[in-house]
């Protein structure tokens, strides 16, 4: 069984680095041709199946994936939904480290909850797909801090339509890749 995490194609709060976080902002142009990009990378492995957020810029881009791969979108998992980032959604995220160093707006939720819910949704992924390779487009701030937790480091930040990739072995997560390149080239 292998993974692979992508992040949605950018929207306009993402061209104008506003934070979105769980409000639900559609892809732009240059998102749908992310999308086609990263479909045309994939087109290189067998993928059974594709899975999402149930935001709309993370299902339009599952949608634009299973079309160019030819496979059917599966279902949308509310467990990876992005990081709400409180009363700092739709600030610019330099005005918002002013306003509230270190990412602390009120309503922000934590770190150990995005992964909390990014691990639960892999396992139900796992139980629902049992052996298939599944894609899974979501949100970087997700995508982020569970790769980071299953790779026991940090992890930089995550590209608009990159792909990163893992795998299960013996019960345990081992990341393959991250932003299109394997984890050691990622690394330096």
């Amino acid at each position: 069984m292998t993974f692979a995490f992508i992040r949605h194609g950018q929207t306009d709060w993402n061209l104008h680095k506003q934070l979105q976080g769980s409000t639900d902002i559609p892809l732009n142009a240059t998102g749908r041709e992310q999308a086609h990009a990263a479909a045309a990378s994939l087109a290189r492995s067998d993928w059974d199946a594709i899975v999402s957020s149930p935001l709309s810029r993370a299902r339009e881009t599952a949608q634009i994936i299973a079309d160019d791969l030819g496979i059917e979108l599966g279902p949308a998992y509310d467990e990876l939904i992005e990081r709400h980032y409180g009363e700092a959604e739709g600030v610019v995220e330099a005005e918002a480290e002013l306003k509230w160093p270190g990412k602390t707006a009120p309503g922000i939720e934590t770190l150990d909850s995005v992964v909390q819910r990014g691990r639960s949704a892999l396992s139900r992924i796992a139980d629902d797909y049992g052996d298939d390779n599944v894609l899974i487009v979501c949100h970087g701030t997700i995508i982020r801090y569970t790769l980071a937790a299953l790779a026991g480091r940090p992890i930089d930040a995550i590209i608009n339509g990159s792909v990163a990739t893992f795998h299960r072995v013996d019960g345990v997560w081992q990341v393959l890749s991250v932003n299109d390149q394997t984890l050691e080239a990622a690394r330096s």
